[in-house]
């Protein structure tokens, strides 16, 4: 015994003495194993709200830009921006920029509408007809508002799939009278499904003309300008949005008489990815480091129990010297057991995370996912703890002076 130890020797002594323990062994991978399925899991569904948000806005259209009132400063800060733009700046948009094919001006407000003795709070949005093609849209049943309906004020409605499901269970509701606020408007149209847009779901959305919205619902006067919640505009094609947004802000500037502090700004699907992107990989990385710190409480659990077997195992590792084994074959046997206990508990939480994400996929309309360099990671991240946290106490187990280790024999 007074040479080398074979290194399948001391992986099997290794494991020899993990399963003489069974049950500490299972006690000390649970941190691992939590700090694993922390991490696979808080990743796949960052990567899954990421994906989420990237698919919602992806229904804006790459080409679509959005006119929003107030400056920069007045929406970090979460306050009611000023009303900035009018009517007026809609059609000068669609009038003198070349890069810009349709613009849909908007006015929006939250109010009770009620068909019968059933209710509900909705979006209605008072828009032209260009706001169908502008973002996308499609209509189910019935029309869509048209130009007529526009210049005459109509009180007709198009309402959003889900707000026609909550007020009209059965039966359809083309036709059906609908109140809003305190005027009566006739449903001549169901929109098709369009999901959820910056968090808000446009199933639950009503569409009515622009200047119904003005003269019934806002109450606004219209001769001292029709003040809008947005405009969208429709670029030629998605290479125009740059040469779009350049030449939008150029003509409002000059219509608002001013050289900086924008009043309004101009903002592209691609603007708005890479706000998301930066938001979501943000909250992946914290989320990513919570679990990293799991992984760090299970790697000090370990070190603590290797700790605690060094000194349970005195009279053992003092006997193997006295055979004759060297300090670096009872340091390797150490290594091993803890290199052992943070992969096969990296693996088991791997599983467990794998495992949770898939859930999270098919339950919720997160589309969660993990790739397999982020797994192997991971799982390499464990192994490493186990040997880092492994080190104390194979040093100290390597270190034991035989003599005195079989005094207490």
């Amino acid at each position: 015994m007074s040479g080398r130890l074979p290194p399948m020797e001391t992986v099997r002594m290794a494991l020899t003495t993990l399963k003489s323990n069974r049950l500490r062994s299972l006690l000390t991978m649970v941190g691992i194993v939590i700090g694993n399925a922390s991490v696979i899991t808080l990743v796949g569904v960052g990567r899954g709200a990421q994906g989420l948000a990237e698919e919602q806005l992806s229904n804006l259209g790459a080409n679509v830009l959005f006119v929003v009132p107030g400056n920069n400063d007045t929406r970090r800060r979460g306050v009611a921006f000023p009303r900035t733009l009018v009517l007026e700046d809609a059609e000068a948009i669609a009038d003198q920029v070349p890069s810009v094919k349709r613009v849909a001006p908007q006015i929006s407000s939250s109010q009770v509408v009620q068909a019968g003795a059933r209710s509900a709070t909705s979006s209605i949005s008072g828009i032209t007809p260009e706001f169908l093609t502008v973002r996308s849209f499609d209509v189910a049943q019935g029309r869509f508002i048209n130009q007529e309906d526009v210049k005459a004020a109509r009180n007709v409605v198009v309402i959003g799939p889900d707000l026609s499901t909550k007020l009209f269970p059965t039966g359809s509701p083309i036709g059906q009278p609908l109140r809003i606020g305190s005027q009566s408007f006739s449903i001549i149209g169901v929109m098709a499904p369009k999901g959820a847009v910056f968090g808000s779901n446009q199933d639950e959305n009503a569409y009515i003309p622009l200047s119904t919205m003005v003269t019934r619902l806002t109450g606004r006067d219209p001769t001292f300008g029709i003040s809008l919640s947005f405009i969208s505009v429709e670029a030629n094609d998605e290479l125009s949005t740059g040469a779009a947004k350049f030449q939008i802000t150029n003509l409002l500037r000059q219509r608002h008489n001013i050289l900086r502090d924008d009043d309004f700004a101009v903002r592209s699907q691609k603007d708005a990815l890479s706000i998301v992107g930066s938001i979501t990989g943000g909250l992946t990385l914290m989320l990513a480091a919570i679990g990293g710190i799991s992984l760090l409480v299970g790697g000090i659990g370990i070190m603590n129990i290797m700790l605690v077997s060094v000194s349970e195992r005195t009279e053992e590792i003092g006997l193997r010297k006295a055979l004759g084994a060297r300090s670096q074959d009872v340091l390797q046997q150490f290594m091993v057991e803890s290199l052992v206990l943070a992969s096969l508990g990296g693996l088991i939480g791997t599983g467990v995370g794998l495992g949770t994400v898939a859930l999270v996929a098919a339950v919720t309309p997160l589309p969660a996912s993990i790739g397999s360099t982020t797994v192997l990671g991971t799982v390499a991240l464990s192994g490493s703890i186990g040997l880092f946290f492994g080190v104390v106490p194979a040093r100290r187990a390597a270190r034991l002076d035989p003599i005195v280790a079989l005094r207490s024999l």
